[in-house]
């Protein structure tokens, strides 16, 4: 089963359908699609769609491609728990990522981010998680770090509203599925003269430099390990760039913290 999903992009309604076939899988082979879909808890034309999506012209003939993994000749193996899958999707997706940071170019950019000021942060959707926690260490090193999280005018006023007090770059993390808004923005960042950092998940994605780390897809919605790591080690170039402002920085927020208690002391 995991053979044929190979390198697919599933939307979630779709990796519902694959979940409960690679846990039904002997089950599955039997039913018809509406059945399918209500085991599954979706509608029957959405398993239609899975079906074409695999490359077949519908489910009877993905159902009859499935059943020699169940009745004799490409028979699979003992299945991982989904969980334990996905996780070690993760461990995999952060070795990729690991194998390929020297190549990426942290140090530069690092520097560059340090030295602009103000630095306007964007995500929207699932990627505003993303964004807001890289913008939440960014400022611990950096003085004018501007998070967008909110589309429509209000996006674009925080981008213009960057550029006049002196914004030069803007960071934005654009991660499955991928907002036409983002892209817009990133468009209106361009003609108002910022250069673009994307943390994405695509080499290819349209931007001055590109951080690409794969996401786990897995489970139903997607799981963020490994660009979640490649943010914090574009945080950690921003420190090494500035070392003695960092340095400065950091200090003054551990008194701020100790002075007004904001951290529990010994943690129950």
């Amino acid at each position: 089963m995991h053979g044929l999903l190979d390198g697919r992009r599933l939307s979630p309604v779709q990796r519902r359908i694959a979940h409960y076939l690679a846990e039904h899988l002997d089950e599955a082979i039997f039913l018809s699609s509406v059945e399918l879909a209500e085991r599954a808890g979706v509608s029957q034309p959405s398993v239609t769609r899975f079906a074409m999506v695999l490359g077949f012209a519908g489910y009877p003939e993905l159902r009859q491609a499935l059943r020699p993994m169940v009745m004799g000749g490409a028979a699979e193996g003992p299945r991982e728990s989904l969980l334990r899958g996905a996780v070690d999707d993760e461990i995999r997706n952060l070795t990729r990522l690991r194998e390929r940071l020297a190549a990426l170019p942290l140090k530069e950019l690092g520097e560059a981010l340090a030295a602009t000021e103000p630095l306007p942060v964007l995500g929207l959707r699932v990627s505003s998680g993303l964004a807001t926690t890289f913008a939440y260490y960014a400022r611990r090193v950096h003085p004018d770090v501007r998070l967008l999280t909110h589309g429509g005018s209000e996006l674009a006023d925080g981008l213009h509203a960057a550029r006049r007090a002196g914004a030069e770059w803007v960071v934005a993390v654009v991660l499955p599925r991928y907002p036409v808004e983002v892209v817009r923005a990133l468009e209106y960042a361009d003609k108002l003269g910022l250069r673009a950092a994307v943390i994405t998940d695509k080499p290819g994605f349209p931007a001055e430099v590109v951080l690409d780390a794969p996401v786990g897809d897995r489970l139903v919605f997607d799981s963020h390990a490994a660009p979640l790591a490649l943010a914090m080690a574009l945080v950690e170039a921003m420190a090494d760039a500035a070392p003695l402002r960092t340095q400065a920085r950091l200090e003054e927020y551990e008194r701020m913290t100790d002075e007004t208690g904001t951290f529990l002391v010994d943690p129950p």
